[in-house]
């Protein structure tokens, strides 16, 4: 794959978890909808959506995937809903990405990766700018929340490592939605007590399972064949830059120096990391 299309691919599947993040963020903060029926929605839509795009690609329903891939999914999925509902949206943001990185990153270095000099700096600079954006002024997390968040971050770490190299992540992914469905519809079962449902927070859920999770996942998984996995963890540094700018123009959030300040760092760093290659021993 030639850098110029991984580097437009890993745009817009950064753009669509950007997307999903502020769906979330609307739909657990602003509406009447509960973790459990959220994530219950974004998972059977987003099946749904794979199954159609699967169905049109093939013109018969081939699925694949596997049982621990589907497991690492909804255990994201379910952790970062409920992690959110005590969670500041930054401290939360924070804890995920955190947990990806360290995930991704230890992967990458137990394999045989080895940083550059210069990608290290990119990684260093990276982290700055992420720390800068988020850590100032935050209180001290909810310790339940913070475990669900970190339990998130290294599930989706754990569920992109193990879709890089699939010959059809389309269909893998179509099917790891599908198997997480019935974990979804327990775990709602098991929630029903607490079930919350609207209109509004039922809309947020669709969007975020069809467009920017089941979505956003295919485009994911195309780029990865293209980026090494410290690579592929540190681009999802920009997540949260995304988010933020998400936030001044959909949200009205005010614009600060400090998130232009690290917002360069973390893109600078970004680009020192993707553009050295890290060496073997």
């Amino acid at each position: 794959m030639s850098r110029s299309k991984t580097f437009f691919l890993t745009s817009l599947a950064m753009i669509a978890f950007a997307g999903n993040s502020l769906l979330c963020r609307l739909a657990l903060k602003q509406t009447g909808i509960d973790a459990a029926s959220f994530t219950a929605m974004r998972i059977l839509s987003g099946a749904l959506t794979l199954w159609l795009i699967v169905r049109i690609r093939h013109r018969t329903p081939r699925t694949s995937g596997s049982w621990p891939s589907a497991l690492a999914l909804f255990v994201y999925a379910a952790s970062f809903s409920f992690a959110y509902v005590s969670l500041p949206a930054a401290t939360g943001s924070l804890l995920l990405f955190s947990a990806v990185q360290v995930t991704m990153v230890g992967y990458g270095l137990w394999s045989g990766e080895r940083l550059r000099t210069r990608q290290a700096a990119g990684l260093i600079c990276a982290f700055g700018g992420l720390a800068g954006l988020l850590l100032p002024g935050l209180a001290a997390p909810p310790w339940i929340g913070s475990v669900l968040m970190l339990s998130a971050g290294i599930a989706w770490g754990i569920y992109s490592l193990r879709g890089r190299g699939l010959d059809d992540p389309t269909a893998a992914t179509a099917g790891n939605f599908l198997r997480a469905a019935p974990m979804s519809a327990v775990l709602s079962l098991v929630s029903l007590p607490q079930h919350s449902w609207n209109s509004s927070g039922v809309a947020y859920a669709i969007a975020s399972g069809a467009l920017a999770s089941a979505v956003g996942y295919v485009i994911w998984y195309s780029a990865l064949g293209g980026l090494k996995a410290t690579s592929a963890a540190t681009v999802q540094l920009s997540v949260p830059v995304l988010a933020a700018a998400g936030g001044i123009c959909f949200l009205g959030e005010p614009i600060t120096w400090r998130l232009l300040i690290a917002s360069l760092a973390i893109l600078g760093g970004i680009a020192l990391v993707v553009v050295s290659q890290p060496r073997r021993p």
